[in-house]
């Protein structure tokens, strides 16, 4: 799957409008292979984000977790921490 896309579900607060977006945008450009599409594909392009969105913000409303919310300066930290131990800087 995509890098870029980010986990959306279980985080205080929840994940905003453009969250949604951004993640459905990078799932059509993977899927497409289009980082930008061109005329002739754009309204489809554009469609499937629209539609991918609109399911993504479904799946989180009828989503149910017992585990409490995520942080998301903790998650961020620990992500920085994994991405120091792949990419160690070298001095």
């Amino acid at each position: 799957m995509c890098r870029n896309i980010k986990t959306l579900f279980n985080f205080a607060p929840p994940a905003t409008e453009l969250e949604v977006r951004d993640a459905s945008l990078q799932f059509v450009r993977k899927l497409s292979g289009f980082a930008v599409p061109s005329k002739a594909n754009e309204a489809a392009f554009n469609a499937a984000v629209e539609e991918i969105a609109a399911v993504t913000r479904r799946l989180m409303a009828e989503l149910v977790t017992q585990a409490p919310p995520r942080d998301r300066e903790v998650e961020a930290a620990k992500a920085k921490a994994r991405s120091a131990l792949r990419f160690p800087v070298e001095r």
